[in-house]
């Protein structure tokens, strides 16, 4: 049986981490990309090896065309023929009100978490467009909330995902492909400290019904989930995985 082959975005830490490994132990080979942490991407990459897949390591900034071009020619020339895509791949920028905020830091993020995955989802379309395939992009539950005072303009960049999910599922379902989103909420991981508040998912954990932070492993979980077979008729659907918030 020919084995799913995954390209998974940002899989250095984190989220992507967890993905990585997950999908590798469900039978994926795994591409993972990271941008600056090199020696966690084969930290992981060394974990989904002996999860027993194959797995290729990749630098590249997926908000940069030529970057995302190489990534997923590599990917095609190193593994197979890419199967499933997940842009996990975004950056929240620093906590604060958007009157502060600096307008190179919300270039970054629409041009991480808007336009890389646009770029990301464009070349998919074109490789699955005869194979067929899936697409899981990594959504947030602030793209609904609305994040005041923590990061309003990142929440706005997670409601162009959603958008964009809904509308490519239509657009590529007749091709076989299936889009869909998982929305996390308050997950623990080394995100928050990047965004230069790194106890804040504790301090939120009781704001959240289930009284507690996520780990990236659920995450994980639903994204493989949404790869899988078993959701072979679930496409355009951004899953919630927020523990109720």
């Amino acid at each position: 049986m020919t084995r799913p082959i995954t390209l998974v975005t940002g899989g250095s830490r984190g989220i992507g981490a967890a993905t990585s490994l997950r999908l590798a132990r469900d039978g994926h080979d795994v591409a993972l990309s990271y941008v600056r942490d090199k020696d966690a991407a084969q930290r992981t990459a060394e974990a989904v090896i002996a999860a027993g897949a194959r797995c290729v390591v990749l630098r590249g900034d997926t908000s940069q065309e030529a970057d995302v071009e190489r990534m997923f020619d590599s990917v095609q020339e190193q593994l197979g023929p890419l199967t499933g895509l997940v842009n996990n791949a975004g950056v929240t920028g620093p906590f604060g009100p958007l009157a502060e905020a600096r307008t190179e830091d919300l270039r970054r993020i629409v041009d991480v978490n808007v336009l890389g995955v646009l770029l990301c989802c464009r070349r998919a379309a074109r490789d699955m467009a005869q194979t067929g395939g899936a697409v899981v992009n990594v959504s947030s539950a602030a793209a609904t909330l609305g994040s005041p005072g923590d990061y309003v303009h990142y929440a706005a960049s997670k409601a162009a995902v959603d958008t964009l999910t809904v509308g490519l599922s239509k657009e590529l379902g007749p091709a076989g492909i299936r889009v869909n989103a998982v929305a996390p909420g308050i997950i623990d991981t080394e995100i928050h400290a990047t965004g230069g508040d790194p106890d804040r998912a504790e301090r939120m954990a009781g704001g959240v019904p289930l009284r507690r932070a996520g780990q990236a492993e659920e995450i994980a979980a639903a994204i493989a989930w949404l790869l899988s077979a078993d959701a072979s008729y679930t496409t355009g659907t951004v899953l919630r995985v927020a523990g109720g918030r």
